[in-house]
């Protein structure tokens, strides 16, 4: 979606500019050729930022953080050669004198949209969703400005700076620098362990239990908190977690979820699955309102999460997430880890959470031993 809007800035921008219809002169010339000229640049930096963008999503493209030698002063470079051409292109006489410095400027910008998320590493990508759903507001409101079109330009606005806000709200949720984001995240490749010397290394032996094993530890517990990943997005698992949690409750469980601000791969992710699975929005948690309570919990039940969960961000100073606010589910009196396999998260960082010894750890199809889980419960 973040993509075709920047395309068709993109395109609108190049129309407008060979549109021989409307003439323009003097300073109302001027100021229309700055508005082609810049929802050009912004729509070409969200249409290839976008593309990258999904490509790390949808596991295509690594994770890992393409860090060039010197590649700040090579984005600086490309914004200074913009700025040339920008002249240049203000002070054509025709359209074809017009036309070479913008196609130059939509080459660099191109390029650096591609280089600005290729640069940030897999464990930022929900801020970069979030930055990018704020570039194409802007891309839309330098299309109404174009058009002359009130509605877009306001809703442009709207979208641009909500996105922008959420961008800064996610970051300070991580504890981390918006700028620092941008400039190149951390991470070292989808699924892949972190390379010696990332931080200490986790050690001891993990704890496998079966369906019927965690379905005794549900049935005695009192207190349970789910802890919502991509897993359970992929194994599309959320209606079978809301039934379990309906079983659940209807025995005297209290459940609760503990969500965190990047759960996920884009900005509210497990929020919207839960609601979809009519999962009652007072039980569902915030990382700072639930936190404390994972002491009291009996069970700790994380699905399909992991670098949101990682105790290295707390405990291990030489850790590429060190200082990243986690969800403390080590804390409760047993942990259920329910993965695939033993792989490290979308940042590519292993975690110690896997060998503690009040943690045990449940392989499969989130939705398959969910479900098996269940029906244990229920018989």
């Amino acid at each position: 979606m973040h993509s075709l809007v920047g395309l068709a800035a993109c395109l609108v921008g190049f129309a407008s500019y060979i549109d021989t219809s409307v003439q323009f002169t003097g300073a109302e010339k001027a100021i229309h050729e700055v508005e082609i000229y810049v929802g050009i640049l912004i729509g070409a930096v969200t249409f290839a930022g976008s593309v990258i963008a999904f490509g790390k999503l949808s596991g295509k493209i690594g994770g890992k953080p393409l860090l060039l030698p010197a590649r700040h002063w090579l984005n600086l470079a490309a914004l200074l050669v913009v700025i040339v051409f920008g002249r240049a292109f203000l002070h054509a006489e025709t359209i074809q004198d017009g036309m070479t410095p913008l196609f130059v400027m939509t080459a660099i910008s191109l390029l650096f949209g591609v280089h600005m998320v290729m640069a940030i590493g897999g464990a930022d990508m929900p801020v970069v969703v979030s930055m990018l759903n704020s570039y194409s507001g802007w891309a839309a409101a330098a299309t109404g400005f174009m058009l002359s079109n009130d509605l877009l330009i306001v809703i442009g606005a709207l979208v641009g700076s909500s996105g922008a806000i959420l961008s800064y709200i996610m970051c300070r949720a991580m504890n981390r620098n918006f700028i620092s984001v941008i400039a190149g995240g951390f991470g070292t490749g989808s699924g892949v362990s972190a390379p010696t010397g990332g931080g200490a290394q986790p050690a001891g032996e993990a704890i496998a239990v079966s369906a019927a094993e965690t379905a005794e530890l549900l049935r005695d517990a009192k207190s349970v908190i789910i802890v919502p990943g991509y897993g359970m997005a992929v194994a599309q698992a959320q209606h079978t977690v809301f039934e379990l949690t309906s079983l659940l409750r209807e025995k005297g469980v209290d459940v609760r979820f503990a969500i965190h601000p990047v759960a996920g791969r884009m900005p509210g992710h497990m929020n919207v699955l839960l609601a979809e699975a009519k999962v009652p929005y007072n039980i569902v948690m915030e990382m700072d309102e639930i936190n404390a309570d994972f002491p009291e919990a009996d069970v700790s039940m994380v699905i399909g999460a992991n670098d949101i969960v990682n105790p290295a961000a707390q405990e291990d100073p030489a850790s590429p997430i060190a200082g990243m606010p986690v969800l403390e589910v080590w804390k409760a009196k047993t942990s259920i880890v329910m993965k695939r396999s033993m792989a490290s998260g979308y940042a590519g960082v292993d975690n110690p959470l896997f060998y503690k010894d009040n943690n045990r750890m449940l392989f499969g199809d989130a939705k398959t031993m969910l479900s098996e889980i269940f029906g244990v419960l229920k018989a």
